[in-house]
């Protein structure tokens, strides 16, 4: 994802500011030298690098200096601009020009750098977490045998997560190298894998922090080199392009396209006539005969606990599913009978383009109870991980028993990118539903749940769910959501856009002497929209609640929109700089459409959503 520096034969390069910002971190390079007719990657060499700076008044502040590290045996080099030098990125954002010059080891006798070929290359950036890996495998080594499990625990978790922050960097550097211009669609990719690398980063020190794991692991862990967070802000504003604010698109609620979606419990389903012949015997109905707009699905199987059908448990049919399938056969479908099915599930990052279906909600069952206070992390407590890109849940309840005082519990855990759950229900008490990162959309859900019971950094859309805050633990209060963004330039936030909120059977009895809210800044950029949505009289009138003190009141970003019902009126609700009762131009970011460039890979799974405002 970084430049690779052309060395002229002069032995200087000018990097213009426009390819700065599309390098986003700094100048990576190959230094060669030519001995006869031979290119011989030149080792020890060191390039300086020095980058004029303007001042907030236009004109040139003083220039920064970056020495690169010693090339290797292939003569790659790397001078990061956010070395000790440069430690903010906004001042990174003012750097006018780059050159870099090349210092010879006084040991090499060549001095003359050839010229080499113009390029972009993640492999810098994708050492961090590389050499994180290698730290936190050292660590487990030494504690693993006698440390707590939650210490454990939050190790695992930063070597799973910082696996798929290697993935997420690939990704990026060769969409970035692919072209010098991106589409809006290739741009909002990358802008959403460099969100989730910092996410990932965030995720694991919380886990870290949390636990005696922190104690004795090396300082290296939790010195911040910032680099993903540069390289968002600089991807950000060189490819990321600036949204035009337009007038708002009003959709009816029935938006969705003649025969696509999920209606009366039958699916338009494409698939071969054997499939097709399983499917209306395990369900007991026929699917819709029309092709018009149908899902295609490549294969099916069939999870019935009594044995008659593939698998009798959950697990083993994602371990069935094939691996880093592209989608252009269909989905791989998992039918899943009514039942209770006590066990974990997890659809690694491998399994793409997998559809689960169940029963219906209250039939199809997944269960589990691990907490916090057993002794699991937050992130690894959920009942049902997901990982794998482009999955569709439908008509399926997951749960995490775990009650109202054993702390975190999490139900579902969602980082699969391009998710959505349509039809299911999420059930726990403290943490239900951790929309983690990438990018997610669930339709006509039930979430039900205590404190911070809708949280994580996704960019995510809720839409025509119904959230259920429940009688929580004694001198608890309820937040529906705790949003969690960390920098400013992740593309990542919670919508709650036409739903329903009112509270769940066990707290409409208490006589309301629980308060709840729509949310708290987990995060200092926390980031959500209600919308649309009706608001029983059981929400506090001031509708929002603090972390700690003033913690991020002034740097979140909370709005509410033409919202109705009791606990809609927003006369008496806070008076944080961040709050903002907005209008529909500014609500319509916060849709389908908009915030989740959502038409294309919803309107794909037959699930159905409104892409604008509801009309």
């Amino acid at each position: 994802m970084m430049l690779l520096l052309s060395l002229l034969a002069a032995g200087v390069a000018t990097i213009t500011e426009g390819e700065l910002l599309s390098s986003m971190i700094g100048v990576q390079g190959l230094i060669y030298c030519k001995q006869g007719s031979k290119l011989t990657p030149l080792q020890g060499a060191v390039a300086r690098v020095t980058c004029e700076r303007a001042d907030e008044y236009g004109y040139e502040a003083e220039d920064v200096t970056v020495l690169s590290q010693a090339t290797d045996a292939k003569g790659y080099f790397l001078a990061t601009l956010s070395s000790s030098e440069v430690k903010d990125y906004k001042k990174l954002m003012k750097i006018k020009e780059c050159r870099a010059f090349l210092e010879l080891s006084p040991s090499d006798t060549c001095s003359f750098p050839t010229e080499i070929n113009r390029g972009i290359s993640g492999a810098i950036l994708q050492n961090y977490p590389r050499r994180f890996i290698s730290l936190i495998d050292a660590q487990l080594d030494r504690k693993g045998k006698v440390a707590a499990k939650s210490t454990v625990g939050a190790l695992e978790d930063c070597k799973f997560l910082a696996s798929l922050t290697m993935d997420y960097l690939l990704s990026s550097s060769q969409t970035a190298d692919s072209t010098k211009t991106l589409s809006l669609s290739r741009a909002e990719d990358v802008h959403t894998f460099l969100s989730a690398a910092i996410t990932n980063e965030q995720t694991c020190l919380e886990g870290l922090k949390s636990t005696a794991s922190e104690n004795g692991l090396p300082g290296e862990l939790f010195n911040d080199t910032k680099l993903y967070g540069v390289s968002l802000a600089l991807f950000s504003k060189g490819w990321v392009p600036r949204r035009q604010r337009s007038r708002p698109i009003w959709q009816p609620q029935a938006s969705f396209k003649k025969f696509f979606g999920f209606r009366n419990g039958r699916l338009p389903l494409k698939m071969t006539e054997k499939a097709r012949a399983i499917y209306n015997t395990v369900t007991r109905r026929k699917l819709l005969q029309s092709d018009v707009d149908a899902v295609q699905v490549s294969d099916i199987v069939t999870v019935i606990q009594n044995g008659t059908g593939n698998f009798t448990t959950i697990n083993a049919a994602i371990a069935a599913a094939p691996n880093k399938t592209d989608g252009s056969n269909g989905y791989f479908l998992i039918y899943v009978t009514a039942g209770l099915y006590e066990e974990y599930v997890d659809i690694p990052k491998s399994k793409r383009y997998v559809m689960m279906v169940g029963d219906g909600i209250n039939q199809t069952v997944i269960t589990g109870n691990r907490s916090v206070v057993d002794g699991w992390t937050t992130f690894n407590s959920a009942t049902f991980i997901l990982s794998g890109p482009n999955f569709i849940g439908v008509n399926i309840t997951i749960r995490n028993t775990a009650g109202p005082t054993k702390g975190q519990a999490v139900a579902l855990r969602s980082g699969g990118d391009l998710s959505v759950f349509y039809s299911c229900s999420f059930e726990a008490y403290q943490d239900t539903l951790y929309t983690h990162s990438l990018r997610q959309f669930y339709r006509e859900c039930d979430v039900y749940g205590t404190v911070d019971f809708i949280f994580g950094n996704a960019a995510v859309v809720l839409q025509s769910c119904n959230l259920y805050p429940r009688q929580p633990r004694k001198g608890q209060a309820n937040e529906v959501t705790a949003q969690g963004r960390t920098d400013p330039n992740q593309n990542t936030g919670t919508a709650i856009h036409g739903c329903t909120i009112r509270p769940a059977d066990d707290l409409a009895t208490s006589n309301y002497t629980v308060k709840t809210y729509l949310g708290r800044p987990w995060k200092e950029y926390s980031r959500t929209v209600v919308m649309q949505t009706y608001i029983d009289g059981f929400l506090e009138p001031t509708g929002w609640n603090a972390w700690s003190g003033d913690f991020a009141l002034s740097t979140l970003y909370y709005a509410e929109y033409n919202n109705t019902g009791p606990g809609s009126d927003t006369t008496n609700r806070v008076s944080w700089a961040g709050y903002h009762v907005i209008n529909a131009t500014d609500a319509s970011n916060f849709t389908v459409t908009n915030f989740l460039v959502g038409e294309g890979w919803i309107g794909q799974t037959g699930v159905p959503f409104v892409g604008g405002l509801i009309a």
